[in-house]
């Protein structure tokens, strides 16, 4: 056995191990279950194998550098800062990306009589401390154009962002120049340099965020990131925050061949067959079942950094999830927990940051929604019920900071310093909308998952002796509040005891707690039923961890 990875012949003799470990315990399974127990090991039993002292290297953690929120002054509501308190705290994020810092329900800037700025931080003092007090970051995204300052009337959503670019980029510029030198002096310097600066949002959807042409944008991004620069060179600043990607092999070479600064790139990727944008709420989206969806875009991405003017250049993707919109079930259901995870698995080596999109429901780009479960973006509802999607980044979060080598590829198995073992496996098969019909239509309804196999979880040279087993779950039924809902007839307005109903059936807690005992020379197997989209969360805690 080598430090990185498990020899052919210690694995051959480990598969044999667990084979006869999963006969034992698919007849208790069987017979707990009143199914009719196989005559010999299932040869499609799946196998997860790992070892306590093959350590494949520190756990990269690009999934929870950053987290979406929709617009900043949502961030001055009391509800929305309990929720973000409670994801930072369970998730983990250390950024947090917004749009609409500049827009005029923020007060940030305004013109006298006479044409002279008068510019306003106290709104954005506020969000700031508070996120700062939470000890998570700001990921600046510069958006969007101040009513004053604008060239155009244009605007997008309910809260009415302004699109169009600045009448003038000298007082553009004096904007950004102040606004960065008044966080040096809120924060200070070494604070702020850990920030990042994103010019604007989806520049390339002109039907949408960015009333400017190509050119207008690269032009706006130069001037703002002079601007910035021109504070202090340590602070970082990137782009194109595009919704497509048509714009970021030439956006590299811009800033290269006009000395622009560029300190990184940043993109968006959704798991959908079409579309970028939905305004209203009102579009019909369909999931894109490829497994590559969102993961080719992320792995494309690097790829072109690294063969442009600018290799090397940090890769940040400042939204992902499976759909555009604020009105797609798909966001609700336990199919959501098994997505993220998939997506995460197959990309997060190729990004710096992937940064969902978004940590709550509190979220107005279509206005106030109407009932409780909407298909809204966020990991938790109006109510503060915790959707799947929320626990597989509560999952991901709790993995120890060492992975272990391991070949499945829809999984993980990591370690911490308490000799404690986490082991992380879903499976991501896409319930799809049949043809003609859209995820709206399809997911709004109860779709219960077929049972596809087992799964057997193998451990070698765990400490010998006495440990707590914690199994959690997400799934049809299980941490899927969205489904209780549904059992309720979906009802436009919640009652206090329909709320305290789903939070129990939604609240996380372990769906087994046990104590084992591990043998010296022997490992740890347990065999588990894997339906589709189901996704487990095992700890191993030496007796007395918590």
């Amino acid at each position: 056995m080598t430090n990185n990875m498990i020899s052919s012949n210690s694995l051959y003799v480990l598969t044999a191990v667990v084979a006869t470990a999963v006969l034992g315990q698919s007849l208790a399974l069987a017979a707990a279950t009143g199914e009719t127990p196989a005559a010999e090991p299932d040869a499609h039993v799946r196998v997860i194998a790992a070892d306590v002292n093959a350590v494949q290297g520190p756990l990269d953690t690009s999934f929870k550098e950053c987290i979406g929120a929709g617009r900043a002054n949502e961030g001055l509501r009391a509800d929305w800062q309990d929720q973000l308190r409670e994801v930072r705290r369970t998730c983990g994020f250390k950024y947090i990306r917004m749009h609409g810092l500049l827009t005029d329900d923020m007060g940030v800037y305004r013109e006298d009589a006479h044409g002279n700025p008068i510019y306003n931080w106290q709104y954005i003092d506020r969000l700031y401390d508070f996120l700062l007090s939470i000890d998570i970051k700001p990921f600046v995204e510069l958006s969007f154009m101040p009513k004053d300052l604008a060239s155009g009337n244009k605007t997008i959503f309910w809260w009415k962002g302004n699109v169009t670019p600045p009448k003038s980029y000298d007082k553009w510029a004096d904007l950004i120049r102040h606004l960065v030198t008044h966080f040096q002096e809120r924060y200070g310097r070494d604070e702020v340099k850990t920030w990042y600066f994103e010019v604007w949002n989806e520049p390339d959807l002109r039907d949408g965020f960015f009333a400017g042409t190509r050119e207008d944008y690269f032009k706006l991004y130069a001037v703002t990131a002079k601007a910035i620069k021109s504070v202090s060179p340590d602070y970082r600043v990137g782009g194109p925050a595009t919704a497509i990607g048509q714009f970021d092999e030439p956006f590299i070479g811009f800033c290269n061949s006009n000395s622009a600064p560029l300190d990184f790139i940043s993109t968006h990727a959704y798991g959908v067959k079409e579309g970028y944008l939905d305004e209203t709420g009102g579009h019909g989206t369909v999931i894109d079942p490829d497994p590559n969806s969102v993961i080719g875009r992320m792995v494309s991405e690097r790829k072109m950094i690294d063969h442009s003017p600018l290799p090397g250049l940090p890769l940040h993707f400042t939204e992902w999830s499976s759909a555009y919109t604020p009105s797609d079930f798909i966001h609700d259901t336990y199919q959501q927990a098994a997505f993220i995870l998939s997506k995460v698995k197959g990309a997060y080596r190729s990004v710096d940051s992937m940064s969902y999109w978004v940590f709550t429901d509190i979220f107005e780009e279509a206005g106030p929604r109407m009932t409780p479960f909407h298909g809204g973006f966020g990991l938790i509802n109006y109510e503060d019920l915790k959707k799947p999607a929320f626990y597989a980044f509560k999952f991901l979060n709790e993995l120890g900071p060492s992975e272990l080598a391991n070949a499945d590829p829809a999984s993980w198995v990591c370690k911490s310093p308490d000799n404690s073992v986490q082991a992380l496996f879903w499976n991501y098969t896409p319930i799809v909308p049949p043809a003609g019909m859209n995820d709206q239509q399809f997911y709004q309804h109860e779709i219960p998952a077929q049972q596809i196999g087992r799964v057997a979880l193998s451990i070698t040279n765990l400490p010998a002796g006495s440990h707590t087993l914690e199994i959690y779950e997400s799934g049809y039924r299980a941490n899927d509040v969205f489904t209780g809902y549904l059992d309720l007839s979906s009802p436009s307005q919640l009652t206090p005891g329909q709320v305290e109903i789903l939070r129990q059936q939604s609240n996380g807690d372990p769906e087994s707690v046990e104590t084992i005992q591990i043998e010296t020379g022997k490992p740890f197997v347990r065999t588990f039923f894997m339906r589709q989209n189901d996704v487990y969360f095992v700890k191993i805690l030496p007796l007395g961890i918590k």
